[in-house]
């Protein structure tokens, strides 16, 4: 099978990795296209994931609208010369388009019910829509619901286990108390008339955080040369080391409040997209899970993140809070991988059987079955063996579950 897949963040690229490897390393052919967006080109460069760069985000509206038109066309060319069974993305209007012309099939991802633009110009050209089971938009029959956020695919313990050499990188010690700050850029097609924190508040931020703990920043813009100081130098791969053993999380980031929920660290949200029509994972970390706290007022974030700095036993606490979450929802890089690979009878079986991928479940790895034709063209069930142990799968991220 060959399968085209365009990356147009950094998150993009974490959440496809694994999925990219464990086709790869079942014999499947996949390229990679690749937007230029702050560190994506970077991480792709890190993980020796090869690709093919198409575009770099642009500054102003009309120059994001300029530089979607030259994606779209340049993807259709590599698609139209690599001939993909399947293209793949995240929303992304250019493997849906390019997909529609060649007469392929093309398998989105979505998490986000605000950005109803690029929804407009993806969902009519696509296959299939992976959403999370929670999502708030019944989509019709395209739509496939899994029971996991984006950042399971990545951050599920079958695939990754922090790294404690994070401490010796950051010059600390493992005890001393830090706290991250993340600060997005607001340049995306979907971040229009969006904020997030000003340098005013920044500043008292990190007047009143210091009192309790180290403070480090991460962000997509340059820093003013008030806050360069606290800026943090790390390699993009190892922001999740970072985001694990830290005391708390604070920013105006969706991505990064999610994955630090994943991690067990607690995490402090603030921004405009705050509110009733909120993206429904953010509701469901805050109200069913207690893991992140979402804030529009900037002032009463504040008073969270210091009560946060001053409980007793935070981190503790948010370990049981995390594992509930994962007795929840499923491996889903084990679920992708799957899924494609059986295309389109996974789709199938999904819309028969949508409970089938709770064999994704921790623990559940044994009883997942792949579907095989036989010579008449039938399909039987097989069930597999030789699972690899969960250490396995922590000390080497590329061992592929050949149960998936």
């Amino acid at each position: 099978m060959r399968i085209l897949l365009d990356i147009g963040h950094p998150a993009h690229v974490h959440f496809f990795k694994n999925t990219i490897w464990n086709l790869e390393n079942k014999g499947h052919e996949v390229l990679i296209t690749a937007r230029d967006k702050d560190v994506s080109i970077d991480l792709l460069k890190d993980y020796n994931i090869n690709h093919v760069v198409v575009g770099k985000i642009s500054n102003t509206k009309l120059g994001l609208i300029a530089e979607w038109i030259k994606r779209d066309y340049k993807i259709y060319k590599i698609a139209k010369k690599f001939k993909p069974d399947i293209l793949m993305g995240i929303l992304n209007p250019c493997a849906a388009h390019a997909s529609k012309i060649l007469g392929k099939s093309a398998i989105i991802f979505n998490d986000s019910e605000v950005v109803s633009s690029t929804a407009a110009i993806t969902y009519p050209f696509v296959n299939v829509i992976w959403t999370p089971s929670n999502f708030a938009k019944s989509l019709g029959t395209k739509q496939i619901r899994f029971d996991g956020y984006k950042e399971f695919a990545y951050l599920h313990p079958n695939y990754f286990c922090p790294n404690p050499s994070i401490f010796k990188k950051l010059g600390i010690n493992p005890k001393d108390k830090y706290v991250v700050m993340r600060f997005v850029a607001w340049k995306a097609g979907h971040d229009m008339n969006q904020k997030g924190f000003d340098l005013e508040m920044k500043m008292k931020y990190i007047r009143e955080i210091e009192k309790y703990a180290r403070v480090f920043i991460s962000s997509e813009s340059d820093l003013s040369p008030e806050l360069e100081p606290y800026q943090i130098s790390l390699p993009p791969s190892k922001m999740h080391d970072l985001i694990s053993y830290a005391q708390l999380l604070i920013g105006d980031s969706q991505t990064m409040t999610t994955e630090a929920a994943v991690l067990g660290t607690p995490a402090i949200r603030c921004n405009s997209f705050v509110g009733e029509n909120d993206m429904s994972n953010f509701k469901e970390l805050e109200h069913e899970y207690g893991l992140i706290f979402n804030f529009s007022d900037p002032e009463k974030a504040l008073e969270k993140a210091v009560e946060l700095l001053q409980t007793p036993g935070l981190k503790e606490e948010w370990k049981y809070k995390r594992e509930r979450l994962l007795q929840d929802k499923i491996d889903v890089t084990g679920f992708m991988t799957w899924f494609v690979e059986n295309y389109p009878s996974s789709f199938s079986m999904m819309k028969r059987n949508p409970d089938f991928q709770s064999r994704f479940k921790t623990g559940s790895w044994a009883s997942v079955t792949e579907s095989h034709k036989q010579k008449d063209g039938s399909q039987i069930e097989t069930d597999q063996e030789d699972v690899p142990t969960l250490p396995e799968l922590v000390n080497n991220p590329r061992t592929i579950p050949k149960t998936v």
